[in-house]
């Protein structure tokens, strides 16, 4: 069957650029393998959606890894998706760490509208149509009324990276785009926790934050939280510091931040005599949990103030590395630059593009992810149209 133009993915890239070809005037079949859209959105909204951060385009556009990618961010920015979801009927807010979020905070009402808006332009969604790679010069699916080929004159993948395969992002298309020579680089965890093997006493601080910590990897410090888990150390702290860990970097934690090594040495050497070690500890500003993870890794503590002091300041995380792909949130490697035009048009497949986290690029969390995918999709959905339209 031929038809105008096709996405690939109904997750937020997708949407998107579906959205851009529908404005435009042309007919556009949107399939998705799973019974249902945008379940990465969904899962991702769950603790609240952050839409984006409240940040200049161009601060904001420097966090994407991928430096060809930024002009496309800035253009579509994050004073461009707050507009976006104020025209779904989504209101927004900015939180204290700059990140925004609808004022409801789930994703289900924002993708409702949006499904509800992209159906008023004339966009058809297909569910449970899994794409099988080419069949020569058509697209070959799985669907449950048998195989479908569609041949269409635009094509836009957003088929997602390869985490959380479960909701659908299961990288299955790489080897049919290696077919057409389209360069792939590995996907690798980004955005990540680590994995640990706590010891029994641990267990009972699963679940609690680790606040107002430094986290040291590679050169790189970040100050913030992170969460004790069953399977290790997670949250924003550790993952803004994936790229380093996942290459191999040991991983300091400063228990005391807000202290300098001078001062909590002159603090711990000033306990009365007898003293145990855990209420010099705690004398010192040291929580319950922050005292448990010097025990965890640092046992026996060393008696001496100078000692004592240079652990709580850089103590190091005994972690076996990253936790696998499938739990990260996001990836880093996907379709290679070279493979791509400025349009995000595959230069050995004339006439179909990519976008989201197909592409080999990188962010932090904090509305970086959801802004990109955006933006890439609104970008390929741009170039999909000209293509049709001249």
């Amino acid at each position: 069957m031929t038809l105008p133009a096709l996405v690939i993915g109904a997750g937020p890239a997708g949407l998107m650029a579906a959205e851009v070809l529908a404005r435009g005037g042309v007919p556009v079949l949107v399939v998705e393998a799973k019974p249902s859209i945008g379940r990465k959105f969904l899962m991702a909204g769950k603790s609240g959606l952050n839409l984006t951060k409240d940040a200049p385009a161009e601060a904001f556009a420097q966090k994407i890894s991928a430096e060809w990618l930024r002009p496309i961010v800035r253009a579509f920015g994050p004073l461009a998706v707050q507009d976006w979801a104020r025209a779904l009927g989504q209101e927004v807010f900015t939180g204290s760490s700059g990140r925004v979020f609808p004022v409801g905070m789930k994703a289900s009402p924002l993708l409702r509208a949006w499904a509800g808006r992209l159906a008023a332009t004339g966009a058809t969604l297909r569910t449970g149509w899994r794409w099988q790679g080419f069949a020569g010069a058509d697209f070959r699916f799985d669907t449950a009324a048998g195989p479908q080929l569609l041949r269409p004159q635009v094509t836009v993948l957003a088929l997602g990276g390869a985490s959380w395969a479960r909701l659908g992002s299961d990288a299955a298309w790489v080897p049919w785009l290696n077919e057409k020579s389209v360069s792939i680089l590995p996907f690798r965890a980004a955005n990540v926790g680590v994995r640990v093997d706590w010891s029994a006493p641990m267990t009972r601080h699963f679940g609690a934050p680790l606040k107002a910590v430094g986290l040291h990897a590679g050169g790189v410090t970040q100050r913030g939280e992170c969460v004790i888990s069953a399977r290790g150390l997670e949250g924003a702290g550790i993952y803004a510091l994936a790229p380093a860990l996942r290459g191999g970097a040991a991983l300091t934690i400063d228990l005391a931040p807000d202290r300098s090594l001078p001062a909590l040495t002159a603090r711990l050497a000033g306990a009365r005599a007898g003293e145990s070690l855990t209420n010099r500890l705690r004398k010192a500003g040291l929580d319950a949990l922050k005292v448990a993870l010097l025990q965890e890794w640092a046992r026996p503590l060393p008696a001496d103030p100078a000692a004592l002091a240079a652990l709580v300041k850089a103590l190091p995380a005994h972690h076996l590395g990253p936790r696998p792909l499938d739990e990260a949130i996001s990836v880093a490697g996907g379709i290679a630059r070279e493979s791509l035009t400025r349009d995000l048009e595959l230069t050995t497949l004339p006439s179909v593009f990519a976008a989201g986290e197909m592409l080999d690029w990188e962010a932090p969390t904090g509305g970086y992810l959801l802004t990109t995918c955006l933006a890439t999709g609104r970008h390929a959905g741009h170039a999909a149209l000209r293509r049709l339209t001249g």
